[in-house]
Parts: C-alpha cells; sequence; structure tokens
C-alpha cells in the first residue's frame, strides 16, 4: 500500500521512490494500491483559490509518483463540509466537481483510476458519490469503499455523541440520513476498499471482528463488485494494540466468507 505519509515523503525527497521500489521488490512484493495525500487544504472541496491550486498540483504529482510504482488506484477525498460551515452544500459540491475534472483529465494520461471515499459527512454520502459518477462518467473515476466509515452511518444512530451525529450536527441537521445500504448503492464502482471494523460510534480502525460490522454480508457483496481491483487493510495496529499477525489471520479468514 502506498499510503498519503509514503507519497508525501516522496515528493519532498523525489528519490526515495527508486528506494521504496527495490524494498518492496526485495521482498517479492509490489505497491498495488495508493491513497493521496488529503486535509482541508488539499481535499476537493477546499474553497481557498491559492490552495486549490496548490492542492491541484500535488495531487497531479501524487498520481504521477503512484503510477511511477506501478499503481493503477489511488483514493482521493472529496473533503468534509464541516470545515467549511459558511460555504452551502450546493457549493461545495460545485468546487469538488471543479477539483475531480481536472484530476480526471490527470488521471486519464497515466492510467490511473481516481477512487472517491465514502466517509459520514454531507459532502461524501454514497448517494454524493453517485451523483460525480453521473457527471463524470469516465473510467478513471470509481469509488473507494470504507467499511468502517459506511458503518458510522448505520450503527451511529445508536450513539448521541459519535462521530456521525456531530458531523451533521454541526452543519444543522439534527439527524443524519442513516444509511445501512452504503456498499449495494456504491458497488458497481468500487474499484478498492479499506476494510476495518468499528462500534458504529467512532472511526476506530478495529481489526476485523472486533466491531460490530456484519462481514459475511460484506465480502458476499464485494466478490460480486464487478470493478474491483484490490482490498486493503486499514486496522491501525499501533492505535488498537494489535499484532500484525492477527491482522492477517483475520483477513485470511475473510476469504473463506
Amino acid at each position: 500500500m502506498l499510503t498519503d505519509t509514503l507519497i508525501s515523503m516522496v515528493m519532498q525527497n523525489p528519490g526515495l521512490s527508486s528506494q521504496l521500489q527495490k524494498e518492496v521488490a526485495s521482498f517479492g512484493l509490489t505497491f498495488v494500491d495508493a491513497h493521496a495525500p488529503f486535509g482541508p487544504a488539499l481535499d476537493l472541496i477546499c474553497p481557498d483559490p491559492a490552495l486549490r491550486r496548490t492542492g491541484a498540483l500535488r495531487r497531479k504529482l501524487a498520481f504521477n509518483i503512484a503510477a511511477d510504482l506501478g499503481v493503477d488506484t489511488i483514493a482521493v477525498h472529496v473533503g468534509n463540509d464541516n470545515r467549511v460551515l459558511d460555504q452551502s452544500i450546493e457549493r461545495s459540491m460545485e468546487l469538488i466537481s471543479s477539483a475531480l475534472d481536472d484530476a480526471i483529465a490527470d488521471a486519464e494520461k497515466l492510467n490511473i483510476v481516481i477512487a472517491i471515499e465514502n466517509i459520514w459527512f454531507r459532502t461524501n454520502t454514497p448517494e454524493r458519490l453517485l451523483e460525480l459518477k453521473a457527471k463524470f462518467p469516465s473510467e478513471f473515476l470509481g469509488f473507494c469503499y470504507d467499511s468502517g466509515h459506511a458503518n458510522l452511518m448505520d450503527k451511529g444512530r445508536y450513539y448521541p455523541d459519535g462521530a456521525a451525529r456531530a458531523a451533521w450536527n454541526a452543519v444543522g441537521i439534527a439527524e443524519p440520513p442513516w444509511e445501512n445500504q452504503a456498499l449495494e448503492k456504491m458497488l458497481p464502482y468500487i474499484v478498492n476498499c479499506h476494510l476495518h471494523d468499528n462500534d458504529g460510534s467512532t472511526d476506530q480502525h478495529r481489526n476485523i471482528g472486533h466491531g460490530n460490522i456484519d462481514w459475511k454480508h460484506i465480502i458476499g457483496l464485494l466478490k460480486t463488485a464487478p470493478r474491483l481491483k484490490n482490498i486493503q487493510s486499514e486496522v491501525i495496529p499501533l492505535r488498537t494494540s494489535t499484532p500484525i499477525r492477527e491482522v492477517c489471520e483475520a483477513f485470511q479468514k475473510l476469504e473463506t466468507l
């Protein structure tokens, strides 16, 4: 996995790219997926003109770094509207669309697919992602399904102080439009996915089976995804005190579901 951190490191030290390639190859491995750097100044929703120009250049560079390392899918965050409270949802979607228009043009030249990710804000629900896909039918735009984020928009309904409810409350919506069909809606366009578990309250990035996600249901559907190229673990071992071996064993068990 070519993480956003690794991409940022290569941006600072271009020579690191060939070093990473050699080290990964020495273990008989290759990079198969990437995640673009993200944050308020880098996401597609960013309203500041100067930051948008810089963000576009950094995305283009991230795509080139990924392509040079043989990667053909890269997750991109459209952005979270709780960070731009003085901006209407319509304006946010306009900014996202404008940035995506340029990004897709860059991706097409490199034969890399942009995968926009579901999170738990108004701007990145399955419905909003589908709106963007309808506007940009290019094969170089797909979806990144995040199991943990989807669970927050489902099981989050049981937590009055949960992360999803807080995100929607911040933009003046008392009750989020809870969603238990995110994967089904996104399925035709999913090209990569981030798999991890939680209890629905916050984005905990726990190991598979250490939350309340129905993995048999999830894996059964993912096996039918027509465009799926890869899956990846987004379990965070340090945060959750999970041994790497246990993460590997959990993902091996997913193959049997």
